[in-house]
């Protein structure tokens, strides 16, 4: 059958149309998004300007005719923590609904947390044992841990790369001290819950999802994109720990010219790499392998789950 994914996150809203049935690995068909930032276009009172939610609009609009040109038969819409944690988040749903059609599901930092761990479980397996799971998104950090399917632990902390670059890195090369507040603040909220992880044991995999942590990895020397999902591909502390420095120097127009990172991701690659060398620090963690699964492909794999109906079968047999 042909679903499509629409990802209303706090950097880039992505629809993603893939063919997928029980038992396989979801097959990307199609791929329609824009970087609307919507973590950094907030007010003084933490809503969402209107420009944004127009701009959202346009983009959820648009996908919906992306999906009927496509055949898409099920559309799965959600929102994370940009929307989630908006002073007019509810405002901005109704409006969605109203002049789309499409009711945005807002997950929970545990459900992103637990969803993106569904999917690199699927994707490394059982024999990955206990896995730890790192996602640096654009509002917040997602870490999961466990031997299942379902993470032991499952948190969200608000450290995105957008959130605190607009909080806390205002300008275009980080002034020192800027720096040393926010390196203090990640250490502290990532501190905060490290016992909850320590308490399962040491980890037998070390993963990182997301894009910020693909691009941390490339500028580090991981091979690009374009060698395919299935390269190996990792992030080591001692290669992270190198660039830290070097990127605190840089101005977003040089970070911008490092292989593998986008014009539109240089602001925040800073504050990226200060969580992720942070959490890499606290947890003990020499590498981490990156997943090119995360919460999309664990939105698609739990829908896939719930095909156990007569009806769901009967439906996936007529359009799949």
């Amino acid at each position: 059958m042909r679903l499509g994914v629409l990802d209303v996150g706090s950097n880039t809203v992505h629809f993603l149309v893939v063919d997928a049935h029980p038992g396989a690995a979801p097959l990307p068909a199609y791929s329609h998004k824009a970087e609307l930032r919507l973590a950094e276009l907030l007010d003084a009172e933490g809503s969402i300007r209107a420009s944004g939610v127009d701009k959202l609009i346009d983009m959820v609009s648009s996908s919906i005719r992306v999906a009927e040109d496509k055949g898409v038969v099920d559309v799965l819409p959600f929102a994370t923590s940009a929307v989630r944690e908006a002073g007019n988040g509810e405002e901005v749903l109704r409006r969605v609904a109203e002049e789309t059609g499409v009711a945005l599901r807002v997950l929970s930092g545990q459900d992103e947390a637990r969803l993106t761990f569904l999917a690199v479980r699927r994707w490394f397996g059982w024999s990955s044992g206990r896995l730890l799971n790192l996602d640096i998104g654009g509002g917040s950090l997602e870490i999961a841990c466990g031997l299942d399917e379902q993470p032991d632990v499952a948190c969200s902390l608000p450290l995105g790369a957008g959130r605190l670059t607009a909080g806390w890195l205002p300008g275009d090369v980080a002034d020192p001290e800027d720096l040393r507040r926010l390196r203090r603040h990640i250490r502290a909220e990532i501190a905060s819950v490290a016992g909850e992880i320590a308490r399962l044991g040491a980890p037998d995999h070390a993963v990182a999802t997301s894009k910020t942590f693909k691009q941390l990895a490339r500028m580090t020397g991981a091979a690009p994109a374009a060698a395919g999902q299935y390269t190996t591909r990792k992030l080591t502390r001692s290669g992270l720990s190198a660039w830290v420095p070097r990127l605190c120097a840089m101005s977003v127009a040089e970070r911008a010219q490092i292989p593998g990172v986008s014009p539109g991701r240089a602001r925040q690659l800073l504050a990226g790499a200060l969580v992720a060398d942070a959490a890499m620090d606290i947890f003990g963690l020499a590498e981490l392998d990156i997943c090119p699964w995360a919460l999309r492909e664990g939105i698609i794999l739990r829908r896939l789950d719930t095909l156990d109906s007569p009806a769901d079968r009967h439906r996936a047999a007529l359009t799949g």
